[in-house]
């Protein structure tokens, strides 16, 4: 891992994952959450403050980054709950079957390399009745829009850990096995190439 991935791009994410606009996504999903929780691509713990403590029995938090679960600290110290850190990728989730009521995904799906096996994942440990509830942002609906994204992607990538401006969030969540029970979606403030953003709620087929 070279200086820029280890010492910045840290800081880089958690100062964009935690700017306003976006937080105020992550309340229209979070307090949704209920029972045994898992949560994919954790980062700096950013939706703690948004989870319903009555709902919640406790929150796996899937992180595979060491510096980003080094920033999470501080808001976990917060967390009225219990919350246990697995330090691996959404690909390899340390789960049994059935295992988990909720899954929450927010502004993770964009940046998971293998993000087929991740959604078939997270609907094995899923029960039978969960749900999934998501936040992510990505393909815009309209073609001059879209091929920005696709024009500026290759870099994205390289500054943003892997971000992707251009994935379609839905059809990854129906391929991994999910019915998309709810969504909403719509642009952000901000440049648009990266404003599109998708918000709702799925369970298994």
């Amino acid at each position: 891992m070279g200086f820029y991935d280890q010492y910045c791009l840290p800081h880089l994410i958690d100062y964009a994952c935690s700017l306003d606009i976006i937080q105020s996504q992550r309340v229209k999903v979070v307090p949704a959450a209920e029972g045994r929780v898992l949560e994919v691509g954790m980062g700096s713990a950013l939706n703690i403050p948004f989870y319903d403590p009555d709902k919640v029995d406790f929150v796996w938090g899937l992180e595979p980054s060491q510096a980003m679960r080094k920033k999470a600290r501080k808001n976990l110290r917060r967390a009225p709950f219990e919350v246990r850190l697995l330090d691996l990728p959404g690909e390899e989730i340390p789960l049994d079957d059935n295992s988990v009521d909720t899954v929450v995904l927010t502004y993770t799906l964009c940046t998971i390399p293998d993000w087929h096996n991740a959604m078939q994942q997270m609907r094995r440990v899923l029960k039978p009745g969960g749900k999934l509830l998501f936040c992510e942002h990505g393909q815009a609906p309209d073609e001059r829009v879209r091929k920005w994204q696709d024009r500026v992607n290759p870099l994205w990538k390289k500054v943003a850990g892997g971000c992707h401006l251009n994935r379609p969030i839905p059809g990854y969540i129906e391929a991994g096995g999910f019915t998309i029970q709810s969504l909403d979606t719509g642009y952000l403030p901000g440049p648009k190439f990266a404003a599109f953003n998708y918000w709702g709620m799925a369970k298994q087929v």
